[in-house]
C-alpha cells in the first residue's frame, strides 16, 4: 500500500511539473523578457528525480526491473527522454538548451500522460513476469531499445524541425524575389526620382533585415542538423546494443537468435532506416535537408514498432499489449 501510494505521489508531482515547465517555456517564446529559463532547467531535473522514484519504487516492490508491460515502458521512455534533455546540460555541451526543451519537454508529458490517463487502471498494476521475461536480459535488452527509440525520436523531431524552418525559407526568397520584381516593374512606372529613392531606401533596409533573418535562421538550422546526427548516432548505438543483445536473450528462450517476429521484423526496420541516415551524413552533398528527410521517416518507424505489436497484441512479444491478459 505504501509503494502504491509513493508511485500515485511520484506520477503526479511529475506530470504537474513537467506540465509547468512547458508553460514556461512557451511564456519564454511570446516575453524573451521574463527570464525563466533557469526555472523550466530545474523543473525538468525535478522531473527526472520524480521518474526515477517511481522506477525505483516499482523496481523495489515488484521485484524486478520495471520494464515488464507497456505502462512501465512508457514511464521509462518519459524517465529517457527526460535523461536526454539533462545529459547535454549536465556535460555543458548544448549552448541553447531551448533547442532541446522543445522536444523532450512535450516528448515527455505525451509519453507520461498517455501512461496515466491513457491507459486503463488494471494496466497500471504490476503483475508476475511471464517465463519468457524472467532473465538478466530483460535490463540489458528492453532500457537499450527504449534508450535507442527516445534517442532517435528526439533527433527525428530536430530533423523534422529543419526541415519546417528551410520550407519556410524557401517560401522567403520567393517571396522576396516576388517582392523586387514588383519593385522593379514599378520603377519603369515611376513619376519621379524622389520617389525611386524612397522605395530604394526601403528595399535596403528590408533587405538588411532579410539578410539578418537569413543568417541566425542558417545558424539555427545548422545547430538543429549537427544535434540530430549526434542525437541520432547515439539511439543508433543503443538500438544496436539492444537488438544484439535481444537475439542472445531470444537464443536463450526460444532457441533462435532471430525469429522474425513482427517487433524484430520492425527493430530492423528503425535500425536499417538509422544506418542509411547515417550514410547519407558521410556525403557532404545529402547533409542537411536531404538526411533530415530520411531522418523524419523514422519517426513514424519508430512509432509503428513501439506500439504496432502492442495494438495487434500478436507475435512473441505479445505480453507488452493493451490487453489485460499476458501470452
Amino acid at each position: 500500500m505504501i509503494f502504491a501510494t509513493l508511485e500515485h505521489i511520484f506520477t503526479h508531482i511529475s506530470f504537474s511539473i513537467i506540465s509547468i515547465v512547458i508553460t514556461i517555456y512557451f511564456m519564454n517564446l511570446l516575453v524573451h523578457e521574463i527570464g525563466l529559463c533557469n526555472s523550466s532547467e530545474k523543473g525538468m531535473i525535478a522531473t527526472f528525480f520524480c521518474i526515477t522514484g517511481f522506477l525505483v519504487t516499482r523496481w523495489i516492490y515488484s521485484g524486478h526491473f520495471p520494464l515488464s508491460d507497456l505502462y512501465e515502458s512508457l514511464m521509462f521512455l518519459s524517465w529517457s527522454f527526460s535523461i536526454i534533455h539533462m545529459v547535454p546540460q549536465i556535460f555543458k555541451i548544448w549552448n541553447h538548451p531551448n533547442d532541446l526543451s522543445a522536444i523532450t519537454a512535450p516528448s515527455t508529458i505525451f509519453t507520461q500522460g498517455f501512461a496515466t490517463s491513457g491507459l486503463l487502471t488494471e494496466m497500471h498494476q504490476s503483475t508476475i513476469l511471464v517465463p519468457a521475461l524472467q532473465s538478466q536480459w530483460l535490463m540489458m535488452h528492453v532500457s537499450m531499445m527504449l534508450l535507442s527509440y527516445a534517442a532517435l525520436l528526439c533527433g527525428s523531431l530536430l530533423s523534422i524541425a529543419l526541415l519546417v524552418i528551410t520550407f519556410r525559407k524557401n517560401i522567403d526568397i520567393i517571396g522576396q524575389n516576388f517582392y523586387l520584381s514588383l519593385f522593379n516593374f514599378n520603377r519603369s512606372f515611376s513619376f519621379g526620382e524622389i520617389q525611386y529613392l524612397n522605395k530604394k531606401r526601403s528595399l535596403l533596409q528590408n533587405t538588411s533585415f532579410l539578410s539578418f533573418r537569413n543568417y541566425h535562421r542558417y545558424q539555427l538550422t545548422h545547430r538543429l542538423d549537427h544535434w540530430s546526427y549526434r542525437v541520432i548516432s547515439l539511439g543508433f548505438t543503443f538500438s544496436t546494443i539492444g537488438i544484439l543483445s535481444g537475439a542472445v536473450w531470444a537464443n536463450e528462450a526460444w532457441g533462435s537468435y532471430w525469429n522474425w517476429d513482427p517487433k524484430e521484423t520492425w527493430a530492423f526496420i528503425t535500425w536499417t532506416i538509422s544506418a542509411i541516415y547515417s550514410h547519407t551524413r558521410t556525403n557532404q552533398s545529402l547533409q542537411g535537408a536531404n538526411s533530415a528527410i530520411v531522418a523524419s521517416m523514422g519517426f513514424l518507424i519508430i512509432w509503428i514498432c513501439y506500439f504496432g505489436v502492442n495494438l495487434l497484441g500478436i507475435g512473441l512479444h505479445s505480453y507488452g499489449s493493451f490487453t489485460l491478459t499476458s501470452n
